[in-house]
């Protein structure tokens, strides 16, 4: 059965706006009837689902579009699906552990300490990790203590356009939240991504080993900071999960 794009848009909780961009981004390809009409059908559908299912997973467009390009990828999305909400299903399970063990220790009138409260955030509270002006934000007392005004000079001289190397530090970001989801830092997923961000990173240290060992010693000190620690938890993990997929891209590549 062949549906309007105003079905189609209303059947999937979607906007017909929605439907155009994926088919400019060549993402969804449209039936059209003889006068041009668009139309949706089953394989559209199926597109349509994987397009919407990899977006909640937190890929941008054009990591969608790469991975629509391989074969049985509507398996491969389930797949990703299947993962997602298993882990999902286990944060939920741990959180409302976290919440009843807070809830008596109130009762017993114990206090909460900052670990509790740290641990109570990231997984009650932080469902997205912190943006670049975020991090900016927790990190530049930090950056101020290790980083001369010749150092942010070259940072700033490798990144002539800081608001495109933002936006593309965010959206990678969110596509490694998104693949974290699934436990896998060995996929081929997470190992493109791995290549991405390892490129990005050094696009952002000047290739520099001086700046690059002062960066380090800026995280360092900022996660001696327990406010600081526990704001950036769901980012720290992300992190870690993007450490173990650089790590096993440096072995292919020996």
């Amino acid at each position: 059965m062949n549906l309007s794009p105003t079905e189609t848009a209303g059947r999937f909780g979607v906007s017909i706006k929605a439907l155009r961009l994926y088919e400019r981004r060549g993402l969804l390809k449209p039936l059209r009837s003889n006068a041009g009409w668009r139309a949706y059908g089953p394989d559209q559908f199926a597109q349509l689902h994987q397009i919407l299912a990899l977006k909640a997973l937190g890929l941008s467009l054009a990591s969608i579009g790469q991975l629509l390009a391989s074969a049985d990828t509507l398996d491969v999305v389930l797949a990703l699906q299947d993962q997602s909400l298993v882990q999902e299903g286990r944060r939920i399970t741990r959180a409302l552990a976290l919440i009843r063990k807070a809830r008596a220790q109130l009762k017993a009138g114990q206090s909460l300490s900052i670990d509790d409260l740290a641990n109570l955030t990231k997984e009650t509270v932080m469902t997205t990790p912190r943006d670049s002006m975020e991090m900016g934000a927790l990190l530049k007392p930090f950056a101020e203590r290790h980083l001369t005004e010749s150092d942010r000079a070259a940072m700033k001289a490798k990144v002539p356009d800081r608001d495109q190397a933002i936006r593309s530090w965010d959206a990678l970001l969110a596509e490694a939240y998104a693949l974290m989801k699934t436990g896998d830092p060995i996929s081929p997923e997470s190992q493109e991504m791995a290549r991405r961000w390892s490129a990005i990173n050094e696009q952002f240290t000047a290739d520099n080993p001086t700046i690059k060992a002062k960066g380090r010693a800026v995280w360092d000190d900022a996660m001696k900071d327990p406010a600081v620690a526990g704001k950036m938890a769901l980012n720290r993990e992300i992190f870690a999960f993007v450490r173990q997929a650089i790590e096993h891209l440096k072995t292919l590549a020996k």
